[in-house]
């Protein structure tokens, strides 16, 4: 059998064919569904761009990464992150975050070794697992004081012999916890002790709220280094999602292995929007303050709009652009109620289910977008929410 007969289309996808239908019904609809920041990319970054382009920098790319760039990242992962690496064999260019997990994966997977996930998490790390021939095993992260959390001894609880990846979010889609030092030294020595790998999607790093910091697993101990494979982009950070320009950082041997799958499958971001993201990584980062103090705004709009409902409660997120909704007290199943919210009160969000049964009960609401669409798809969630 094909490994794609194994693969299922994403929560967002599958929710935008039910919101068409319910548009061309003629009712309106506010989404606050997806994870696309409606914010510019910054201007000095579109103008390097543009000065690449004139400049004639339309040709293949060096398919690990111009150079330029990686050396870029390699002074943004010293500068932010604590994580020293060598531009010349521990870094790789890629065609966006998701392509450097499914480089990780297919470099890292033999056929039927497993992954640690932890659950709810986001659900487009499960085609790339099925595609790399891995089997995913969920460990599930329940509720504790207001946050998910991901425990040690579920962990343990869930290694087989064929466990050979744990794969993180920090800042965690969808859920929005930031894993503290303290419990990603814990994680460490359970990846040390169990021989695996570690793979840290940071891709919403820089967007953390109140006294929460990101910390990137490859900083805690060189042991734990040694054994991660660093995945992030600039989507987020600099509102990029559509350059498609992304990076790893992992042990020399990890990256040639995915050099490899590269080779095969892409060749790398265009030359001028690397131009651009190293300049990006490189100059000043007052854009990057501004974006979270937008997103600070947003997230306190969200957590005063939704507050005292009956018999649903907001969790306030530690970082990223998303808060879930714990609506577990109505009863209704979260694809039930995430229909209900569509269909009669227009307002999309995605249901807590979709991320894993970790996530049954609960409704991830985005505020990567602002002003009048998330003011009015707020009204519409709280009454809608009120009304169950």
């Amino acid at each position: 059998m094909s490994a794609t007969a194994e693969l299922r289309p994403t929560a967002v996808n599958t929710i935008l064919g039910e919101v068409r239908a319910v548009q061309a019904a003629g009712r309106p609809v506010v989404s606050l569904m997806r994870g696309e920041p409606d914010l510019p990319t910054p201007r000095h970054i579109v103008e390097a761009a543009t000065r690449a382009l004139a400049d004639g920098r339309t040709g293949y790319p060096d398919n690990r990464g111009e150079l330029r760039l990686r050396e870029a990242v390699a002074t943004k992962l010293a500068r932010d992150n604590q994580v020293s690496c060598d531009p010349a064999t521990e870094i790789l260019v890629t065609t966006g975050a998701t392509f450097g997990i499914y480089a990780a994966l297919t470099a890292l997977l033999r056929e039927g070794d497993e992954v640690l996930l932890p659950d709810p998490v986001y659900d487009a790390y499960q085609s790339p697992i099925v595609l790399a021939g891995g089997r995913a095993r969920a460990v599930r992260a329940p509720i504790e004081n207001g946050r998910f959390v991901l425990g040690v001894d579920a962990l343990e609880a869930h290694v087989t012999p064929r466990t050979r990846i744990l794969l993180l979010n920090t800042p965690w889609n969808p859920v929005g916890t930031v894993f503290r030092a303290s419990e990603l030294r814990a994680i460490g020595e359970f990846v040390v002790r169990n021989d695996l790998m570690l793979i840290s999607d940071e891709i919403y790093e820089t967007i953390v709220y109140d006294d929460h910091r990101h910390v990137s697993p490859a900083s805690v101990t060189p042991e734990l280094k040694s054994r991660t494979v660093l995945v992030n982009s600039l989507s987020k950070t600099y509102s990029m999602p559509g350059w498609r320009v992304g990076y790893c950082a992992a042990p020399a041997s990890v990256i040639n292995a995915m050099f490899l799958v590269l080779q095969q499958s892409s060749r790398g971001p265009s030359t001028f929007v690397q131009d651009a993201a190293a300049v990006a990584l490189t100059s000043s980062q007052e854009c990057v303050a501004a974006m979270r103090a937008e997103y600070t705004a947003r997230r306190s709009a969200v957590l005063t709009r939704l507050a005292d409902l009956p018999r649903a409660r907001v969790l306030a997120p530690e970082g990223g652009f998303f808060a879930m909704v714990d609506a577990r007290a109505t009863g209704i199943p979260s694809n039930d109620l995430r229909r209900r919210l569509l269909e009669e009160h227009g307002v999309v969000v995605i249901h807590g289910g979709a991320y894993g049964e970790g996530g049954e009960g609960t409704l991830r609401v985005s505020f990567a977008s602002g002003g009048d669409i998330l003011k009015t798809g707020l009204d519409r969630l709280r009454e809608g929410l009120a009304s169950l």
